[in-house]
């Protein structure tokens, strides 16, 4: 095969010509046509004959006059098949017009031209082409020949476009899942992401969405997260509550996250092989569930709070009914006593009757005391009292929101656990809420606004809620938490017990109340309670 195409190169040819022209191609600047320095032809030959590349030299009309082994083994044409013929014998028909209009005008322009055909292989099957084509010039610059050099790419084409296509499918899947899905590298920098966790960037107004959750997760997870990133364990279910400003509503966010290795493919690490690690972070919206499960234990609540009430208001009514009949009950004992010394006959018929008055009310009085209903022991254990306020706020809503309350709540974010009753808790600060909300609905301020802070130190927690009402004179403070006493007109419907029971909710926990003496603006009800202290199990 050698032989016959040089041969024919020689006859169709001059060959010296030709091979001076490309020779520089092949052997450098340095190449001489010099008869002292120029290198042999079979040497020039054998290089061009057993390059790894399909070589094909034509004419000007593109005539093939010579193609080396590789172009048979590219094409599929032996040279016998191809010499003589046109390259146009390689093309497949479709490749786009434009191309080859480009191709014909670079090189007859006398520049190389550098794309990519679609050729048919002599046995039928297409494949890609990378093709470089360039005239040779004679010494006057004038084209005598083409040069064209090509390589197979059809597999690495291919191999490529099922890449991207892939990459298409995965960014596709990514995009159309209603979960924010983020790719972060080891350096905490966003790779890939879809579209739900783009929006999530206007919508939480947090600056990047990813470093936030990476850092609320690296604080509740503490040495956990070193932990599991090492041994790539991946975590799932860790919820957190992002608190809205303005008029943006809280929402909850449920946070997935697995951990996967991916070798580096940069050219440091072809060698030796480098990877990297990367985290895959999910974070599902879980606001309106979470709503509906709050709005379930809310309702719970009412009901438990709704049958607590209504116990306590059954002890109050009782307890209150007995203190009344109690006051006319010791006058009469005084006066049954004032009689008793007087040894007076003439009145021993009222005294008599004193005496049956006084057994009808410790009668009446015995049965009124065995009707108070108890209220049943409760377990202590650790309670956030964060969390309790703000059920307690969502149990008082509809009265809140009905008087048009501005309600400020400021809370410690990383409030620390307390020992406690939620239940009896949840009741004191229902107590004191309600009391608030009925100062200002009773009184005529404009500003009509609730106030709620937690803090806490070393060894206290404490709460302040304090309302924009007529306040509480002086005089009557220490008042308000004596039994059945009220600051309502007329003494109010009720009994007067309910700061009564605060103030036992807060003892029960060795805490302390009273009312703030230098707030001017209302009323404030300061509450601390220890953080650390010897405990009984249960309280009654």
């Amino acid at each position: 095969m050698k032989k016959k195409s040089l041969q024919y190169l020689r006859m169709h040819t001059n060959m010296d010509s030709v091979i001076d022209e490309l020779a520089p191609n092949f052997l450098g600047e340095g190449y001489s046509s010099g008869n002292n320095e120029r290198m042999p032809y079979s040497l020039f030959v054998e290089a061009v004959e057993q390059a790894p590349m399909a070589i094909s030299i034509t004419d000007k009309k593109a005539n093939i006059l010579y193609v080396n082994e590789e172009f048979s083994k590219v094409t599929g044409y032996l040279s016998t098949d191809i010499l003589g013929e046109n390259e146009s014998t390689l093309s497949d028909k479709s490749t786009p017009r434009h191309v080859y209009y480009d191709l014909w005008h670079t090189i007859s322009s006398k520049k190389v031209w550098r794309g990519t055909l679609c050729n048919r292989h002599k046995f039928g099957n297409r494949y890609l082409a990378d093709l470089t084509i360039a005239p040779m010039l004679n010494e006057q610059g004038t084209i005598t020949h083409f040069i064209g050099m090509h390589r197979d790419i059809t597999q690495s084409y291919e191999s490529e476009k099922k890449l991207i296509n892939q990459k298409l499918l995965i960014e596709s899947v990514i995009n159309s899942s209603p979960i924010a899905m983020v790719v972060i590298d080891d350096q905490d920098k966003v790779i890939l992401d879809n579209h739900m966790y783009k929006a999530l960037v206007s919508d939480l107004d947090k600056g990047e969405p990813a470093s936030y959750f990476l850092q609320l997760l690296r604080n509740e997870m503490g040495n956990l997260w070193r932990h599991i990133q090492s041994n790539e364990q991946g975590f799932t279910n860790r919820e957190f509550k992002i608190d809205g400003k303005g008029n943006r509503r809280t929402r909850w966010f449920s946070c997935a996250g697995n951990w996967f290795v991916e070798n580096e493919v940069n050219a440091d690490a072809f060698f030796e092989q480098t990877s990297k690690q990367y985290l895959i972070l999910t974070l599902t919206d879980i606001t309106r569930q979470h709503r509906q499960m709050e709005a379930l234990h809310i309702q719970t609540l009412k009901t438990l709070m709704s049958e607590d009430e209504r116990v306590r208001s059954i002890r109050e009514t009782l307890l209150g009914a007995m203190h009344q009949i109690q006051m006319p009950m010791n006058q009469i004992r005084a006066a049954e006593q004032i009689l008793r010394h007087k040894h007076d006959e003439q009145h021993g018929g009222l005294l008599q009757s004193l005496q049956q008055i006084q057994e009808s009310g410790e009668v009446a009085i015995a049965t009124m005391q065995k009707c108070i209903p108890e209220i049943l022991q409760t377990a202590v254990i650790p309670v956030n009292i964060n969390q309790l306020l703000h059920e307690v706020l969502l149990l008082s809503d509809q009265r809140i929101l009905s008087i048009g309350i501005d309600v400020h709540w400021q809370p410690l974010s990383q409030l620390p656990t307390m020992l406690g009753s939620e239940n009896r808790l949840r009741i004191l600060f229902k107590q004191l809420i309600d009391n608030a909300i009925d100062a200002i609905s009773e009184s005529e301020c404009t500003e009509q606004r609730i106030k709620i802070t937690t803090d806490a130190d070393a060894d206290l927690i404490y709460v302040c809620i304090e309302d924009s009402g007529p306040g509480i004179p002086f005089e009557k403070r220490t008042k308000v938490f004596e039994p059945f006493y009220t600051t309502r007109p007329m003494g109010g419907n009720q009994a007067g017990m309910g700061l009564v029971m605060a103030k036992e909710i807060v003892n029960q926990h060795q805490g302390f109340i009273d009312i703030d003496p230098g707030y001017e603006q209302g009323c404030r009800f300061k509450i601390s309670f220890p953080l650390l202290r010897h405990e009984s199990r249960r309280l009654t």
